[in-house]
């Protein structure tokens, strides 16, 4: 795994051993950050279940001035800081160790409205729902902030509209998708 593009073009990134992570690979990193790159100069992006951190750090290479990295597994989260520490994008990034849930709580009235959140929280246990359910009622997220979940294909989003929310965009791939959503 590496950075596809911007300051830190082709560094190679550490992953955690094991099944807790779930990596986004190069070939649909690439093609989510293509669809996104007019909108990524200076802009402020939230991952939400981040692994190793792959997508934070692809956004701040890609010229976002902020990355909030929320990663509930210890050894996850250091490996988020050693990505961070070997790309040398530490300034940009904040990396929080706790449950997405909290990380939300502990955002909200903080000043932060994001324009990018991101989500690749595990397959088929609804917390794509869940996230999205708590984001509905916070100020992290405005009518600009584009929210990109990345699930499995069996993944039903019909629960959307009654929470607000509406699908822009959906991309499917072989094993999974992205569905970017807004309010």
């Amino acid at each position: 795994m590496r950075v596809i593009a911007g300051k830190a073009r082709r560094l190679v990134l550490k992953t955690i051993e094991g099944q807790d992570t779930r990596p986004t690979t190069d070939r649909i990193k690439e093609t989510l950050f293509n669809m996104i790159q007019g909108d990524m100069h200076d802009c402020s992006f939230l991952d939400l279940f981040s692994g190793s951190g792959a997508i934070g750090i692809e956004a701040l290479s890609r010229g976002a001035r902020l990355a909030v990295m929320v990663e509930q597994n210890p050894g996850a989260a250091e490996c988020i800081r050693e990505n961070l520490k070997t790309t040398k994008l530490e300034d940009g990034a904040v990396v929080m160790n706790c449950d997405v849930i909290t990380g939300l709580r502990k955002l909200e009235g903080n000043g932060y409205v994001f324009d990018f959140i991101f989500m690749d929280p595990p397959y088929n246990q609804d917390w794509e729902k869940k996230v999205l359910q708590d984001l509905a009622d916070f100020q992290l997220i405005d009518e600009n902030t584009t929210i990109i979940v990345e699930a499995s294909l069996e993944t039903s989003f019909d629960f959307l509209e009654n929470l607000g929310y509406r699908m822009i965009r959906e991309k499917n791939y072989k094993t999974n998708k992205h569905v970017f959503i807004a309010r």
